[in-house]
């Protein structure tokens, strides 16, 4: 009884608030450069491959520890050294996204890259600020369930950016959509200025070599290193691959944008909520490695279910199962993801060492994922949503030594 009071004021302490707040305002922007600028280019009819393509506008996430260390080493005269940054990054975000609503696909593309690779730079940046804020504002044991809350935050955003803009963008033009979009960024602005500045022991990095040497140097010392950071790359490399594709998979056999908006994200945000909570629980009970061995494979076979509903075409009750398991698997898969990867690094070095491991997670996203309009074209939905589930299978070998180098179990 004790242990279950304990967890439902964990649950709503202020400081899962914020994680939950924060985690809402990294994920309104995701989808806003993948599904619904994927819809708005099809509308305009923009080739697949193309399409494709552009995904490349999301290399900032895979790059952003590049200028991660210049977030830990500078401190702005306002606000602290992490809610400093973070209000700077929301508010040129917002920018960036009234920006991108202005332009147009068909006529000016170039235009439209320029906004949208814009619009994933601050998003980046927001996410390196956030991510370390999370690492240094939540106890160890915290890890597990603050980035549970955190993984269902954005989740929460990607629900308003692809849902509640595909069906927006029935009754508005996705300029429109955009503009709404831009403003419901304000919720995470409100949330970093009412929010505290964690307290952190180490010492922020003074130059040069504290700031960009040591947090790579220290990573790298560490035995298996290397192993770990094949790790991160590959585990969530299948479904990634495949959610790049799912909006155009949607239309092309034969789904409207109202059923995508409903079926497709609202009939599974629930299932979306109840993964990262449950997620988030089992972290505590079972800890981060078990927890990764049973979403992994779970992630897996959801993938596998995309390609049995292009067998079925269609058909809604099909789509609401398939939708229904993925974000129940992914949810919890990713609570487990984010937590491991936070838990690894040194509070010193956090905003730099979070995004060197987080910057591969999206190299799946944005490298691995390019080349799949060309994948469907020759292969066709059945086969590439099959290679998306092949894909996945090294990461769950690759978990089985990663265990054995980790700590925290």
């Amino acid at each position: 009884m004790t242990m279950n009071i304990s967890i439902y004021r964990l649950i709503f302490s202020p400081r899962m608030l914020v994680s939950f707040l924060m985690g809402f305002s990294c994920g309104v922007p995701l989808l806003l450069t993948l599904s619904i600028l994927q819809a708005w280019m099809k509308e305009e009819g923009v080739d697949l491959s193309v399409i494709g393509l552009f995904s490349l506008v999301g290399l900032p996430y895979t790059l952003k520890f590049l200028w991660a260390p210049a977030l830990d080493r500078f401190t702005l005269p306002f606000l602290g050294r992490r809610r400093g940054w973070l209000l700077v990054f929301q508010l040129l975000l917002m920018g960036a996204l009234i920006l991108l609503g202005m332009t147009s696909p068909s006529q000016t593309p170039w235009l439209v890259a320029l906004a949208a690779l814009l619009v994933t730079f601050f998003s980046a940046s927001q996410d390196i600020v956030v991510d370390a804020y999370r690492r240094e504002d939540l106890n160890d044991n915290e890890l597990g369930l603050g980035s549970s809350l955190y993984v269902n935050g954005y989740r929460v955003g990607m629900l308003l950016a692809g849902s509640g803009g595909l069906i927006l963008a029935d009754y508005f033009s996705f300029s429109q959509v955009y503009l709404f979009m831009a403003a419901s960024l304000g919720i995470g602005i409100v949330t970093t200025l009412l929010s505290r500045e964690p307290r952190v022991e180490e010492a922020a990095p003074t130059n040069f070599q504290e700031s960009v040497v040591q947090p790579f140097a220290e990573y790298f010392s560490r035995n298996g290193a290397l192993l770990i950071l094949l790790f991160v790359l590959f585990y969530k490399i299948g479904d990634q691959m495949a959610s790049t594709m799912t909006i155009p998979f949607y239309l092309d056999i034969g789904f409207t944008k109202t059923q995508i908006g409903t079926v497709a994200k609202l009939f599974g945000f629930w299932a979306t909520i109840i993964g990262g909570l449950v997620g988030g629980l089992v972290i505590l009970r079972t800890g981060i490695i078990r927890s990764l061995w049973m979403f992994g494979i779970l992630q897996a076979v959801s993938t596998a279910g995309f390609s049995l509903l292009a067998m079925i075409g269609p058909n809604l009750g099909g789509l609401a199962a398939v939708i229904a398991f993925e974000n129940l698997s992914g949810g919890m898969g990713t609570a487990a993801y984010v937590a491991y990867m936070a838990s690894l690094t040194n509070k010193k070095f956090t905003a730099t060492q979070y995004a060197l491991l987080s910057s591969l997670m999206g190299v799946p996203r944005v490298l691995a994922s390019a080349p799949t309009g060309f994948m469907v074209e020759s292969i066709g939905w059945v086969g590439f949503f099959f290679c998306c589930t092949v894909v996945a299978i090294p990461g769950l070998f690759l978990l089985h030594w990663v265990a054995k180098l980790y700590h925290y179990k």
